[in-house]
């Protein structure tokens, strides 16, 4: 592929998708399942922001709303009191991509209108008024797949092969964004690693994960101290570094380009071996 191709501008700023690109999440809430309360302040979260950029984060993931499975719906009013500060604070101190997590579409816009380079939707714009705001920007923006909704998507998800199944949806997205104006350059993919889906199931989309590939888009992989890997090796969120670390590491050599962490420097140390043995076979 030609590497200019790879290129993405995330508003004013481009990255480089020759590359993993590292995103590190930064959730402004009190309720998230691995590090809830604990930025939910402003002068917190610019502190963690930059932490995350100084350990190698060209992506900071603002979110206002938890979506783990279980999670209370969050009020609009209170999601933008929560995110839009973070965001303006983020992009006046730092050079890096700022971007929204969040499935409405007043809180896009606000975003994009603070400075925000990237929408992440984990509803894929399903949502009213969602894709239309999309439209009418030029940002990029991640679509999720998602089998439910995060209050009920772990109960007994189903599917006749998850792979297959998560292509179709994102063949049907992809056909909606473009009708709605959406050019595909601008479209990146979540296979959404814990939403919806088995601990089987989860592996499953993990090993064909290359297949995702055919539909000739970026893919983001978020499975950073998911229940898929505390479920699998009996740990707490807090005991999951090892195997969050492997997850992003089989993720990136089965083809994604961004990966969403919360341990930025040691997944960034974790590619850079990744990248020099890369770098070996293709010479």
């Amino acid at each position: 592929m030609n590497k200019t191709a790879n290129i993405i501008k995330f508003g004013n700023k481009k990255l480089d998708l020759c590359e993993v690109q590292v995103m590190g999440i930064l959730n402004v809430t009190p309720d998230s399942f691995s590090d809830g309360g604990n930025f939910n302040n402003i002068e917190h979260a610019i502190t963690q922001a930059q932490t995350m950029i100084n350990d190698g984060a060209t992506i900071i993931d603002v979110g206002g709303e938890s979506t783990r499975p279980g999670a209370a719906d969050v009020e609009l009013q209170e999601e933008l009191d929560r995110v839009i500060p973070v965001i303006e604070a983020i992009t006046q101190r730092f050079e890096t991509v700022v971007s929204i997590d969040t499935s409405k579409a007043q809180v896009m816009q606000a975003a994009i209108d603070s400075g925000a380079g990237l929408i992440n939707d984990v509803r894929a714009l399903q949502n009213e008024g969602c894709i239309d705001v999309v439209a009418s920007c030029d940002l990029p923006v991640c679509l999720m797949h998602m089998q439910g909704m995060p209050r009920t998507m772990q109960t007994a998800p189903k599917y006749e092969n998850v792979t297959l199944d998560v292509i179709k949806f994102f063949k049907q997205r992809i056909q909606a964004c473009e009708h709605a104006g959406i050019d595909k350059s601008r479209i990146i993919l979540d296979p959404g690693y814990g939403f919806g889906k088995t601990l089987e199931q989860n592996y499953q989309l993990l090993a064909h994960q290359p297949k995702l590939l055919q539909l000739g888009l970026p893919i983001l992989a978020g499975l950073s101290r998911k229940s898929m890997i505390g479920n699998l090796l009996n740990n707490s969120v807090d005991e999951r570094l090892a195997g969050s670390l492997s997850a992003a590491v089989l993720a990136a050599q089965n083809g994604a380009k961004i990966l969403r962490v919360h341990d930025v420097k040691e997944t960034v140390d974790a590619i850079k071996v990744f990248n020099a043995m890369l770098a070996q076979i293709n010479n």
